[in-house]
């Protein structure tokens, strides 16, 4: 066989569907797209689940339940295997990368362990997530449990190797003594004693004030003056 020989398996190829080529052609007139309506026009993209219009079907199907987002599915290990990693491979410390090693899981797996089986050895178990009953029977049998994950969902957090931090050297600049400035000095200040004139308190004596004379008053007061006759001399003659 030679190169230019070299053919596809039948029907392993297909020509694409060549329209607007005119009638010749034999997809002529319409181009395949038919008379008038929305398909035929230029530009026309259906949507993904369109149906023509009528109810199309995810939204005829009911909905039960949810689906939780946080949800963390775990590779479950039970202890039999365990024991007999252990039996096979002489080891007091399983870790991911020991199980990953002997085809148990894959790098990506979330790992937890189960209490199924029985577990003699003393060893101690490095995986995400531990069952009550796993954790009692490696424990009864003298081993330990280092959990990955504190609780389903809370990762815990890896503590950083905290680096040295260089120490910083502080450069002392020499200090220059300032000249001090001589004291002025104290000049005693003396007292004058100013002289206060003595206050003479002048004494004002009271007068006693005359209270108005009030004469007994008869009991018969005239109201209207006595009329006085007098007689002129000329009246006498």
């Amino acid at each position: 066989m030679k190169l230019h020989e070299l053919k596809p398996a039948a029907n392993a190829t297909k020509s694409s569907k060549r329209i607007g080529r005119g009638q010749g052609s034999g997809k002529g007139g319409t181009s395949t797209k038919g008379h008038k309506g929305q398909q035929s026009r230029s530009g026309y993209s259906r949507k993904l689940g369109f149906e023509g219009g009528q109810m199309p079907i995810y939204r005829l199907v009911p909905k039960r339940g949810f689906k939780n987002i946080n949800r963390i599915e775990y590779s479950p290990i039970n202890l039999r295997t365990l024991q007999m990693l252990v039996d096979k491979t002489q080891q007091t410390e399983i870790t991911l990368e020991l199980m990953k090693a002997n085809g148990l899981i894959s790098m990506k797996d979330k790992i937890k362990i189960l209490g199924n089986g029985e577990i003699t050895s003393k060893i101690t178990v490095t995986a995400h997530a531990f069952s009550k009953s796993a954790i009692e029977a490696i424990e009864k049998a003298g081993g330990k449990c280092i959990a990955l994950m504190a609780k389903e969902g809370e990762k815990v957090e890896e503590k950083k190797e905290e680096k040295p931090k260089a120490e910083k050297v502080k450069i002392e600049e020499p200090k220059v003594e300032e000249p001090k400035a001589e004291a002025a000095p104290v000049v005693e200040e003396t007292k004058v004693e100013e002289e206060v004139a003595p206050v003479v308190e002048a004494k004002v004596e009271e007068t006693p004030i005359a209270e108005p004379a009030t004469e007994p008053l008869s009991n018969e007061v005239p109201l209207v003056a006595e009329e006085t006759n007098t007689v002129t001399p000329e009246e006498e003659n």
